[in-house]
């Protein structure tokens, strides 16, 4: 067991949210964006809203039995980013009739991205970095003041 593993767990931690406040901030910035990608017909698509998958760093059984028994000297522990995928809800469909991008009907397909549900998830992530920041300085303090034993 290495003393940096609740270093390194916290510092996995804070890459992981900090990928996700930057997620956050993409989708709001985006939230108006009707003409975000090209679909295979040629036509524009408005932005969809993406959020972010994590996981542990260790699945497996064996990594944890390990663990547990603290026979690893390699201790893969904290989260990691497994991928950044699509919401796959529908698009808001809004009438204004002198968009641009509006359709027959006078109604303009908007983003998929709800404001107030990304400053909900802005606000979990940012807890969580803070969290994540005492952990670290806990630690820090703790290894400061075990090398402080032998003065």
């Amino acid at each position: 067991m290495s003393i940096f593993n609740a270093i390194n767990t916290s510092a996995s931690a804070l890459t992981a949210q900090r990928l996700r406040m930057d997620v956050v901030s993409s989708n709001i910035a985006n939230a108006q964006s009707t003409r975000a990608t090209v679909n295979e017909n040629g036509e524009y698509t408005p932005y969809r809203r993406k959020m972010v998958v994590m996981e542990p760093e260790n699945q497996s059984f064996k990594s944890y039995l390990h663990n547990a028994a603290n026979t690893s000297s390699s201790q893969n522990t904290g989260v990691k980013v497994k991928s950044i995928i699509e919401d796959e809800s529908p698009f808001k469909m809004v009438f204004n009739p002198n968009h641009p991008d509006a359709n027959e009907a006078g109604y303009v397909e908007m983003p998929n991205v709800d404001p107030l549900k990304e400053m909900v998830d802005l606000m979990s992530a940012t807890r969580s970095y803070e969290a994540n920041v005492t952990t670290l300085n806990a630690s820090k303090s703790m290894l400061l003041k075990a090398l402080e034993i032998g003065r």
